[in-house]
Parts: C-alpha cells; structure tokens; sequence
C-alpha cells in the first residue's frame, strides 16, 4: 500500500531525555545562566529557543546559547539516548506494509539525523526544525496520512496538515490530554502500533470511514 506515515523524534521515537539534563545545565553553568535541564528533559517538544526564553535568557543571547547547545549536543546528548519501545518495529510496519516514512521533529536536523543513524532508525525522509502546526508544512509536502506523535502540537500539525493523528504517552502529555486536543487515537507506547497500523492500512470498502480504528475495540 502507497502510505506515508510521519513520526515525531523525541519522546515517540527516542528517548533523549538522560542526555538532554546533561547538556543543558553544562550549558547554564558555561553560560552562567539559570537553565534547568530538569524541566527542560520533561518537557521536550516547544523549540530550543522557547525554552531558554523560559528560563530568562536575554534576547541577545539567545542566537549564540541556541549555536552553543547544538555543538555541544553529538557529544553529550547522541552516545545516551535509546530507541523507545517498539520504534524500530513500528518503523517496519510501515515498510512491511509498502509504505514510507517520514521523520518531522522540532530538532536541529543534523542532530536529528546523528540519532537515527545511531539507534539503527531507517527513515525515508528527515525534517528539522518545525514545531507544532509548522510540522503540517511537511507533512502536507510528502503526502502523509498519518502523524504520530507525544506532544499536543504533534496532534495540531496533524490536524493542520489533513492527517490521521496518533498520540502515545510515552511523552508529557497524557492520554485525556492528547483525546482532547483531537488525536483519532492514543497508543500507550510504539509496541501497540503494528497492530493499530494494520488494521488502518486494510483495504477499506467504499463509504467506510478512514477514521482511526481504536487499538482496544
């Protein structure tokens, strides 16, 4: 089947947070600014230099902290993070299935792609550096159908771009939350996908929905 199916990075297909604590408070003690890698690892998703707004970094400073951090990011961040649970294999489902796939992250892409080729990932296509209804851009562009992802700007790019949108929780966000911001369906975690995936890529009869079948019946 002729299917694109797009896919969050962090905290759906990866799971970064270990590494992202670290870099950032190396990068508040170098910077000597307040920056909390804490918070920062929990919650992943807004763009880098949103969160350091957050954290009361100047303006001015925020062009050279956003360089800083992804310099310092291959190093810190890349060696400690793991492929969450079922990735790969969701990945697989929709190659299995003739399908392509497709990786929208808010991430730096060349960072992004570090990961990918780190943990084994095989994407068909990598954009970086879209956030929220940004990712629709993309989405819309490679003609996808479906857009997984943890976070609920995950589920408004979806949206926005006339896709299927699939939560997991393996994020911030919880199950209610992602429901209400409109995903068709919320996985507990990637090892539920093949089996969602299959059931969305049969055949469909004339006048059926092309809504999400829910994975619990």
């Amino acid at each position: 089947m002729d299917i694109t199916v797009g896919f969050d990075l962090d905290m759906t297909l990866i799971d970064p947070r270990p590494g992202m604590v670290a870099v950032m408070n190396a990068l508040g003690v170098e910077s000597g600014l307040p920056l909390d890698g804490e918070f920062f690892a929990a919650n992943l998703g807004p763009p880098l230099d949103d969160s350091l707004r957050g954290f009361g970094a100047p303006e001015e400073r925020i062009p050279e902290l956003v360089t800083r951090f992804r310099a310092m990011y291959p190093e810190v961040v890349v060696p400690v993070t793991v492929a969450l649970p079922g990735a790969a294999e969701a990945l697989h489902a929709v190659r299995a299935a003739g399908g392509r796939t497709v990786v929208v992250t808010g991430k730096f892409a060349p960072n992004a792609k570090l990961h990918l080729d780190a943990l084994g990932l095989e994407v068909d296509v990598l954009v970086g550096e879209l956030w929220s209804t940004e990712k629709a851009a993309a989405l819309t562009e490679h003609g996808a159908r479906v857009y997984v992802g943890d976070h609920l700007g995950d589920v408004r790019g979806a949206l926005a771009a006339g896709a299927v949108p699939v939560g997991v929780t393996t994020g911030p966000c919880s199950k209610a939350e992602l429901l209400a911001e409109g995903a068709d369906v919320v996985l507990d975690s990637l090892t539920e996908f093949p089996g969602w995936f299959s059931s969305f890529a049969e055949p469909r009869e004339p006048g059926r929905s092309d809504r999400a079948p829910d994975p619990a019946g």
